[in-house]
């Protein structure tokens, strides 16, 4: 399949990533079906959605009549088989937990067409993890998206050993109809190639932080002002979800068994507490009902 047969998306989770990515597909021409399982959750993203393309429109980004038809080609529901009918192309953004990404799959490959090709927008979690639920692992890759997709211009595409040059290459398609560029990796590795440097980044702030050498703000000041990054490692936790970084250390323990590769005990206190950041109101720091900090 080519880019140009793709004539429906499906984006599979409408929370922090699925919502932006099935932005994007529709304002890239496709039509687009944004599928969850929770009703107010749906509600939440077309709200949210509203508001991110009216502040286009007045910033002259893309005109009212291209946000009218990117909506337009938007549709919501919370059923699977519905989402996945006659699709060509999937992306699922659901929590990132292997079991329930491989449970997500196996009903999907049920559901969608047998040309579809299945893409996996976890962030560290390998796509031939999740492949062999389904009768298609040739047409099973990674799309990985970065938070938030609206903003951030890469995606990395991940092949697996079963994954075609062909689902490879349509995946890349879609990340330049979609205006994003798209970086394709040969060969599968944990984490990929962002996430693994940024966790040893993380990981280190961490361990700053935990062995009492500094404090959290004074780590991320550190960040910010010698090396130029526009968040911190405790600010970039905010801003992405604490609990991602959690589930993420904790598949990867599952892998190795290395207690090294644990989450750090914070963050676990963190995720405990329900204090996972901005979409929550407070993680390292605090925030206001618009995500400022306070």
């Amino acid at each position: 399949m080519k880019a140009e047969n793709v004539n429906k998306v499906t984006v599979l989770g409408a929370g922090s990533m699925g919502h932006q990515i099935a932005m994007l597909c529709a304002l890239g021409g496709f039509s687009t079906y944004l599928q969850d399982i929770n009703e107010d959750a749906l509600q939440k993203a077309r709200e949210q959605l509203e508001g991110h393309m009216s502040r286009w429109v007045k910033k002259e980004k893309i005109s009212e009549e291209k946000k009218e038809e990117a909506f337009s080609r938007l549709y919501m529901t919370t059923s699977l088989e519905e989402a996945a009918a006659e699709t060509d192309f999937v992306i699922e953004a659901v929590v990132e937990k292997l079991e329930v990404k491989r449970e997500v799959f196996e009903k999907l490959d049920q559901f969608a067409p047998s040309h579809a090709i299945l893409a996996t927008n976890s962030s560290t979690i390998v796509n031939s993890k999740i492949a062999d639920v389904t009768s298609r692992p040739d047409k099973v890759c990674n799309m990985h998206f970065f938070f938030p997709p609206l903003v951030m211009d890469c995606v990395e595409v991940v092949k697996s050993e079963a994954t075609s040059e062909k689902t490879a290459q349509t995946a890349m398609d879609v990340c330049e109809r979609i205006g994003r560029t798209g970086v394709l990796l040969q060969k599968e590795i944990y984490g990929f190639i962002a996430n693994r440097i940024l966790f040893a980044l993380t990981k280190e702030a961490l361990s700053l932080y935990e062995e009492g050498y500094a404090d959290f703000e004074d780590i991320d000041v550190i960040c910010e002002k010698a090396l130029n990054h526009p968040l911190g490692p405790f600010g970039l936790m905010d801003l992405s979800g604490i609990d991602v970084g959690y589930y993420a250390n904790m598949q990867l323990y599952k892998e190795t068994g290395n207690p090294a590769d644990k989450p750090a005990k914070s963050v676990e206190k963190k995720v405990k507490a329900g204090e996972l950041g901005r979409k929550t109101g407070k993680g390292w720091y605090n925030y206001d009902e618009k995500g400022a900090k306070v």
